[in-house]
């Protein structure tokens, strides 16, 4: 998704389009942009990303690996703010949604993959690269679930458990098992970052009574060890990461 403008209550226009070839798709979102009176570009993308350079790279979405995102936009002459979709969802809500007024929290997005991102004492998460929440190794119940996974790196981890692609891929997937699954590593994150807020967002977290279960699934395992924050739906829905790029743009003007 791309949108112009400020945040909002000020997105002048915005258009939806699937992602191709890296070439046309970079050249479909350059141009879109391009047509506005642009201060600044704030870029979200899917990872495995280098924040340095700008750059996507060992993605397992076909052609994209080691594409250089950053200079596609470089024609347009303005300041450029790079992240990944999930920092940029993260930031979004921290400025207008679910997560105003806090400085430590995580994003996790289950969608195709499962990604998360989010602050620590206010600042975005960012170390050697960027959190990679979805590949987590997590429990495994194979009598209970004897499904291999499908994360082409790692086989049965979050995302190769838990994600929408792992649900399609062994058909019958029921909404217990996948909470169970995405409990595990909410509670995994919350062990390790103490987060004030934890908010689930992407197309899965739509899956009727799945929010409900992981509510009530995280503080029994547990067990009531330590305090746990609440976990929340993203207030900005799926726009959250498109609206955090227009703040990762306004950042960018330093």
């Amino acid at each position: 998704m791309c949108a112009v403008g400020t945040g909002p209550d000020d997105v002048v226009d915005s258009v939806v389009f699937p992602t191709g070839e890296p070439e046309k798709t970079l050249a479909r979102a350059v141009e879109f942009v391009g047509r506005a009176d642009l201060a600044a570009v704030g870029i979200g993308s899917f990872g495995p990303v280098d924040l340095r350079h700008g750059t996507i790279t060992a993605t397992p979405k076909p052609g994209w690996s080691n594409t250089d995102v950053v200079a596609a936009f470089a024609a347009l002459g303005v300041p450029v703010g790079f992240d990944t979709d999930v920092n940029a969802a993260a930031l979004g809500e921290h400025r207008w949604g679910a997560a105003v007024g806090l400085d430590t929290f995580v994003y996790i997005t289950v969608g195709t993959g499962i990604g998360g991102g989010g602050m620590v004492d206010g600042r975005l998460l960012h170390g050697m690269s960027h959190p990679e929440i979805g590949h987590m190794r997590i429990p495994h119940d194979r009598a209970r679930d004897p499904f291999d996974g499908i994360c082409p790196y790692h086989g049965d981890c979050l995302e190769g458990l838990a994600s929408g692609e792992a649900m399609k891929a062994r058909g019958d997937s029921s909404v217990e098992l996948e909470a169970e699954y995405l409990a595990l590593g909410v509670l995994n994150v919350v062990s390790v970052l103490s987060p004030q807020r934890v908010i689930l967002g992407g197309g899965v977290m739509n899956e009727p009574g799945l929010l409900e279960l992981i509510q009530r699934r995280v503080p029994e395992l547990a067990a009531g060890y330590f305090a746990l924050p609440d976990i929340v739906a993203p207030a900005l829905g799926d726009r959250a990461g498109v609206l955090g790029a227009l703040e990762l743009a306004r950042l960018a003007l330093g």
